[in-house]
């Protein structure tokens, strides 16, 4: 089944956006290692999305299930030097694409990353970059994904 309905997060979805990014992180474990412990990063991140859909400087949509969401993902509008390959200097990035374990399989994600393409390709961004978990190489893939060309390094420093 795909087609999912997908609209624009609200506020009232905060608790389960944050309980879908959670499972994101655990099933991120597999590949980043255990999340450090403690829930603090929780209340920052409920605030976090408080302010971002106030201000609109974010895209996140959802896809409704019969009890909570289905799925979300988000997407964002980075600013970098213009270049050849993207003039504006504008990229679009898109992570926290998760899908509830109840409801995968069944077109929630692909619902949510065709939204946001859509939005990217609205505001005129060509260049959309984002991290696959293994889990999602295959359906980012049919969605015109691929290798970057440049090798992603990254640095990580414990919390303070």
């Amino acid at each position: 089944m795909t087609g999912h309905r997908v609209r624009a997060a609200a506020e009232a979805d905060i608790p389960e956006l944050v309980r879908l990014r959670a499972l994101l992180f655990t099933d991120l474990a597999v590949t980043w290692g255990t999340a450090p412990a403690g829930g603090q990063w929780q209340a920052a991140c409920a605030s976090a999305l408080a302010d971002v859909l106030a201000d609109g400087t974010m895209r996140i949509v959802v896809t409704d299930a019969p009890a909570g969401l289905g799925a979300c993902g988000m997407g964002v509008i980075d600013r970098r030097l213009p270049a050849p390959w993207h003039p504006s200097g504008l990229i679009g990035h898109v992570f926290g694409v998760v899908t509830d374990p109840a409801h995968r399989r069944q077109g929630h994600a692909r619902s949510v990353m065709e939204d946001l393409i859509g939005w990217f390709s609205r505001q005129g961004i060509t260049r959309v970059d984002l991290n696959a978990s293994p889990g999602g190489q295959q359906l980012y893939r049919s969605l015109g994904f691929t290798a970057h060309p440049d090798l992603a390094l990254t640095r990580r420093q414990a919390p303070r």
